[in-house]
């Protein structure tokens, strides 16, 4: 018969499902009525004080009393466990009363008087690990919801940002291309009945045209439709084209491989990154030259924004807590991706992060 390794991922499953069943019970243990809780350790301690007196009292039963204690505990509390505690004792005191050694009733009342404490030792030491379990499970719960939170937060963001790129596309864009069209024809009128107005006019139809250009790249920048599979390059490029005509700041983009990002959401995420380190480089560090690096190892991707701004030491850099880095952060973490913050060599800060394609989430 073949042997199943305990990490083996076909007995997580099982492991899982026994846990949830464990919890299930244990729920409804505690939420329901005292007595209810305590029926099935009290009927176990009279079960383990029948077997102690059908043996001798060389076949000592008395460490199989902690299993109704334990579970009145888990269940019940400590003053569940309290209550069963008292009757495992006296149980115990009438299963072994005319089998045990002891010569007095007062010897056999202080070695009853012993286990009494032993059992009290085990309800507070039970409901202890109890406590810290359930102290565990708590911040368990509120670590999922914040994480949660986080993801609603980001997906919010994120539509909205889509929301505000579509409507720059589909409303300012096309009005201001009308608005162009329209003195376009006004020049062409003017400059046709030689008039000296047609040079404003002219003007008016290039500043027209340069806005329609800016709106553009922002709403490409807000909401980049071609982030997938097959458009992540081209998006950056897009974005280190817009940025350095809006900024004056020179971004340049190095590739090395065939750079393949397998899923459109997680390609999504790698762009907000590398949009957020761009936009920090020129507002706070006051970049003038932006290098960003793609390189495809296999199926290990590594992503680099490095300029030569003001930058920051190490220490700032590891404590660094905007939001805005804290969202590069947290957009790697669901992504799957290793992710950090260093001072450049020579100045300015470098913002890396490797992507493996098996880790990669949607």
């Amino acid at each position: 018969m073949s042997e199943i390794a305990v990490d083996s991922p076909d007995v997580w499953p099982l492991h899982r499902a026994v846990n949830s069943r464990a919890d299930s019970v244990t729920f409804k243990m505690r939420t329901s009525p005292l007595w209810v809780s305590l029926f099935a350790p009290l009927l176990l301690t009279v079960l383990i004080g029948w077997l102690d007196n059908i043996t001798s009292f060389e076949v000592s039963w008395f460490v199989f009393y902690a299993l109704p204690i334990i579970l009145a505990v888990w269940w019940a509390g400590v003053r569940g466990g309290m209550s069963v505690a008292i009757v495992s004792a006296v149980v115990w005191w009438v299963a072994n009363r005319y089998s045990s050694p002891y010569q007095t009733v007062m010897g056999y009342a202080w070695a009853m008087l012993n286990r009494q404490f032993y059992f009290f030792v085990l309800v507070f030491a039970v409901n202890a690990v109890r406590n810290k379990q359930d102290a565990d499970a708590a911040h368990i719960r509120m670590l999922e919801e914040r994480q949660q939170l986080e993801l609603d937060i980001i997906r919010v963001s994120e539509h909205e940002q889509q929301r505000i790129g579509q409507d720059l596309h589909d409303g300012l864009c096309q009005q201001l291309a009308a608005i162009g069209c329209a003195v376009q024809a006004l020049a062409e009128d003017l400059q046709s009945q030689r008039l000296p107005a047609a040079q404003d006019a002219a003007l008016v139809v290039e500043s027209v045209s340069q806005a329609v250009v800016d709106a553009r790249g922002l709403a490409r920048g807000i909401f980049p439709v071609h982030v997938d599979d097959s458009g992540f390059s081209v998006a950056l490029k897009e974005l280190a084209g817009n940025t350095s005509r809006l900024t004056g700041a020179s971004i340049v983009i190095h590739e090395r491989g065939e750079i393949q990002v397998g899923k459109p959401k997680v390609a999504m995420h790698l762009y907000r990154i590398v949009q957020e380190a761009v936009a920090n480089a020129v507002r706070h560090g006051k970049a003038g030259e932006i290098v960003i690096s793609l390189i495809q190892h296999g199926e290990t991707m590594e992503m680099k924004v490095e300029d030569n701004g003001s930058g920051m030491n190490a220490d700032k850099a590891a404590l660094a807590t905007g939001m805005g880095l804290r969202t590069m952060r947290y957009r790697s973490e669901i992504v799957g991706a290793d992710f950090k913050i260093t001072p450049r060599n020579g100045g300015g800060t470098c913002v890396w992060c490797r992507l493996r394609a098996g880790d990669s989430v949607s």
